[in-house]
């Protein structure tokens, strides 16, 4: 799947301004003439610059050589890669949904758990995979990195 670079850059343009309108909100700092907005709207400025010409560049190229807003892969006709386009997608809102009543470390068990059977793992692998996987991520994010990943139902045993 390819869109047209002028839709690309209409997308990040209106994230670069959204990204402008939340620094807003930042407080600034006493007595100081910039504040913690200062490099986030550098940043959003620049995002827009490019987006402008990404913009530029696909209404060229859609004028010149016809290029469509949106062209379909060869993957889009085969209903069983749409499917693991899919779950792919939904492991992630499931994560963003169920992590938190859950907590980290079943929801992340579960989803690789499921994303292995899908894509054909053997069970027993699929299990033992997604159990050392998972309390390997809990224990280089929750340990070594000091993240607070949410703990869930497990709150009393952690």
């Amino acid at each position: 799947m390819r869109f047209n670079d002028a839709i690309v850059g209409a997308v990040f343009m209106l994230l670069a301004g959204v990204m402008i309108a939340l620094t807003f909100t930042f407080p600034p700092f006493p007595g100081q003439k910039y504040g913690p907005s200062l490099f986030p709207r550098i940043i959003a400025g620049g995002i827009i610059l490019c987006s402008a010409l990404l913009i530029m560049r696909g209404w060229k190229a859609r004028r010149e050589i016809g290029d469509p807003w949106l062209e379909l892969a060869g993957w889009t006709r085969e209903p069983r890669r749409v499917a693991s386009f899919a779950l792919m997608l939904g492991a992630m809102v499931f994560y963003l949904l169920a992590s938190e009543p859950l907590g980290f470390i079943p929801s992340a068990f579960l989803i690789q758990l499921v994303l292995f059977l899908w894509f054909g793992v053997r069970p027993v692998t699929a299990v033992l995979v997604a159990v050392g996987m998972t309390i390997a991520v809990q224990y280089f994010f929750g340990n070594l990195m000091r993240v607070p990943l949410p703990r869930g139902i497990l709150d009393s045993v952690l």
